[in-house]
């Protein structure tokens, strides 16, 4: 019987690393619509493949419409076919601090509970999180069906 040659590894693309994603962030904050708050927010998810996916808050008068950066980003990639998420920078108020607020956490937990989160502290220094230490506790209709 005679082997076959192996084949070569398939090269995987470098994935962007946490700066690159958070000036990612950056570029798409300034997009952002945010009359009310006067708080422009980007981010920027990562996808298994390399990709960037990002997006921006959209406010609107009727406050409990408006949706957050993180929250269109994954949209945007549900939408468009993607859900493997890796990582996700967040940018907000000239480029300091801003983790996901609460229901952002839980949305981006319902596709990649593992994942990274990427913020600056108020001296603009990059800190990283996984999701499960942000959102510790989260809804998980799954688990709660005992179906996990």
């Amino acid at each position: 019987m005679t082997r076959r040659p192996a084949r070569p590894a398939a090269r995987r693309r470098a994935l962007p690393d946490a700066a690159a994603l958070m000036r990612a962030a950056d570029r798409v904050r300034s997009r952002a619509y945010a009359p009310y708050s006067e708080f422009p927010v980007g981010a920027a998810l990562l996808l298994k493949d390399g990709r960037i996916v990002t997006a921006c808050n959209v406010e609107n008068a009727s406050y409990g419409l408006a949706v957050c950066a993180e929250r269109n980003a994954v949209f945007k990639a549900v939408s468009e076919g993607d859900r493997d998420f890796v990582a996700v920078a967040v940018t907000a108020r000239e480029g300091r601090g801003a983790p996901p607020c609460g229901s952002c956490r839980q949305v981006l937990h319902e596709f990649a509970p593992d994942m990274m989160v990427y913020w600056r502290d108020p001296r603009g220094k990059i800190v990283r999180r996984k999701l499960g230490y942000l959102l510790a506790l989260p809804f998980d209709l799954k688990m709660l069906r005992g179906k996990r």
